[in-house]
């Protein structure tokens, strides 16, 4: 069977790939189509197994709400360039639906569900790495929505935030979301940071003023006040609001009857160990070896 331009273009229109590597595929098996899908699929194949090496530690954090229900999903990329993608984007939006819809937030779970298209997630995460030629990673989610108010907030899809609220109102979740987007605190109050954590900071304060020569009463004085000054940059309570930062977000949860039940903030790529390359000794090697 001759290779047309017809076939070409419904082979590309069928597997998302460019228009040499249809024209090759065909040209292979003599212009049958269901042949040439078959080894471009198994090719695919391969060539998502030897992404699956390589970091991918950009990409996109999602944030939807439906009928008092919020779901984060962070899905990972290798660049910044794909994280801009429209299918990349349009393939974050789809598994953050079926997150939604089905409450499963495991990888293992979110990989296994089936998506309108008939794939499973893992399996249209593989099609899509194969056709962006980026490695693809559906990394985490959380769902929750068991509060009297809900609230998402994301930051340009870089970072996002999922709060609970016990009484308030859903502007004030909202706030309060975007406030930790902004500050990242560690705990809602100070009474939930470790006691370990407080007495490891404790340890280094002292260090810092004991050669001071003042009096020992006058250091622990000091001291604690610094302790103070620490909870308040860790906790949620604690912190300046940040769109009024004359009053502590404490102070704002009391004044509308409100309390928060946790919360969640995830940024792209935090905890991934990322590739450091120094261009300038790649670009040398590169020199020297030709």
């Amino acid at each position: 069977m001759a290779v047309t331009a017809k076939l070409v273009k419904e082979l590309r229109e069928r597997t998302g790939a460019g228009m040499m590597e249809c024209k090759r595929a065909l040209v292979a098996v003599e212009g049958d189509i269901e042949k040439a899908i078959d080894a471009m699929r198994k090719a695919g194949q391969a060539r998502a197994d030897k992404k699956s090496s390589r970091i991918a530690a950009e990409g996109i954090i999602a944030a939807k709400e439906a009928n008092g229900v919020a779901v984060l999903v962070e899905v990972n990329c290798e660049t910044d360039f794909v994280a801009r993608d429209d299918s990349f984007r349009a393939f974050v939006s789809t598994v953050t639906d079926a997150v939604l819809a089905s409450g499963k937030t495991t990888k293992a779970e979110i990989d296994a569900l089936e998506l309108a298209s008939g794939e499973t997630v893992a399996e249209a995460c593989k099609n899509l790495t194969n056709k962006i030629g980026e490695k693809l990673d559906v990394r985490r989610a959380i769902i929750t929505g068991k509060a009297d108010h809900v609230a998402t907030y994301s930051h340009g899809g870089r970072i996002a935030v999922i709060v609970e609220l016990e009484g308030g109102n859903t502007e004030v979740a909202r706030d309060i979301a975007m406030h930790i987007a902004a500050s990242s605190p560690l705990v809602v109050a100070a009474s939930d940071v470790p006691a370990n954590v407080v007495a490891k900071e404790k340890e280094i304060f002292v260090a810092q003023v004991k050669d001071s020569g003042k009096p020992e009463n006058i250091i622990e004085k000091i001291v604690e006040g610094k302790i103070r000054k620490f909870l308040d940059e860790q906790s949620l309570e604690g912190q300046a609001f940040v769109k009024d930062p004359s009053q502590k977000v404490g102070k704002l949860l009391k004044a509308n009857n409100a309390k928060v039940l946790s919360f969640t903030r995830f940024a792209v790529g935090e905890g991934i160990e990322k590739n450091e390359t120094d261009f300038a000794a790649e670009v040398m090697s590169q020199v020297h070896g030709a």
